[in-house]
């Protein structure tokens, strides 16, 4: 569905846009792909990597509402993936992630829909659900935005969905390359933030296979959410380092020991398929829309009432192999 399409990638010099721009140029022929973010430096870089003759790069901010109708001009698909992801920072400069990850929300909708952009997936966390941090409550502000677009396109073709998934193994700024920093660095104990705490874990490749696969599902106002295992971080460090003692530090600010990915109060709305979670909207205007069954002939049923899916006692867990195994494709 990509060949001879034009897609906008907003945050697309970060891992997942490297990652999805390396995808879709090795299994389609798109028409465009245009890297749309702030730094001119990872920008210069990235068009080294992608000398494809399809590549654009846009120099702009989701804040930047002007800038971003420009850019859209003939997008078919756009994935939203820029947004302020640390959450201690978030934390300190709340203003800052409010003006990227809602403000910039709603510019992306506004712009998509500007220009009549088929379909729109914006990318979320499992931080989302449930929110303790402000990185999270903004992050839930945007997929509600995103949800609730598809009520106010009117005759307007553009659809809006959501992609919610777990820490990225290997990510930028995430515990795998910090744990291999310090190990590499030759520290003589791992610090563990709380010997309970679990997450959920998936690969990049992973995170884009799903959202390409979500194009093709998308109806407009789902949240999709995938199966994936949960690890204990005190047996990724085991595994990264059997070696090495920890140090228990304490949960950082706005840290969870378990993160959620389809809450409980949204039980009543969850579907159930065979290697995902779907959360249908809480209001939809669409009422024609059967989210049971989607585009790809995929049947989804009801969850349990009290349903959750949780990184504590998910079903799923990677042992020491599948974790190094995961870790070794990176």
């Amino acid at each position: 569905m990509f060949n001879d399409k034009v897609i906008l990638i907003t945050g697309g010099t970060g891992s997942f846009g490297k990652k999805y721009t390396e995808t879709l140029q090795k299994r389609y022929k798109p028409k465009k792909i245009i890297i749309y973010s702030r730094d001119e430096l990872k920008q210069y870089e990235m068009a080294q990597e992608f000398p494809q003759k399809n590549m654009r790069f846009f120099i702009g901010d989701v804040r930047d509402f002007e800038r971003l109708k420009m850019a859209m001009d003939g997008v078919d698909y756009v994935i939203h993936a820029a947004a302020l992801k640390h959450v201690p920072i978030a934390e300190y400069n709340p203003m800052e992630a409010i003006k990227t990850n809602i403000h910039g929300a709603e510019n992306v909708i506004q712009a998509s829909i500007y220009r009549n952009v088929k379909k729109v997936i914006a990318l979320s966390t499992d931080k989302a659900a449930s929110p303790v941090n402000l990185y999270g409550a903004t992050k839930l502000a945007s997929d509600k935005l995103f949800v609730a677009a598809n009520n106010i396109v009117g005759g307007k073709q553009t659809r809006f969905s959501v992609v919610r998934y777990g820490n990225v193994v290997g990510s930028r700024g995430s515990v795998v390359p910090f744990f291999n920093k310090l190990i590499q660095d030759g520290v003589t104990e791992l610090p563990i933030t709380d010997i309970r705490m679990t997450r959920f874990l998936i690969t990049l490749q992973d995170g884009v296979d799903f959202v390409l696969k979500n194009f093709e599902r998308m109806q407009g106002g789902e949240i999709f959410v995938p199966k994936i295992p949960s690890m204990k971080i005190i047996e990724l460090a085991r595994a990264l380092a059997p070696h090495l003692p920890h140090k228990v530090i304490g949960i950082r600010p706005g840290e969870k020991l378990h993160e959620v990915m389809c809450p409980i109060d949204d039980s009543h709305l969850t579907l159930e398929f065979h290697d995902h979670f779907v959360i249908k909207p809480t209001i939809d205007f669409q009422s024609t829309i059967d989210f049971s069954v989607n585009p790809l002939g995929e049947i989804g049923k009801p969850v349990n009432e009290n349903f959750e899916y949780s990184s504590g006692t998910n079903t799923d867990w990677l042992t020491h192999e599948k974790f190094l195994n995961m870790v070794n494709t990176l």
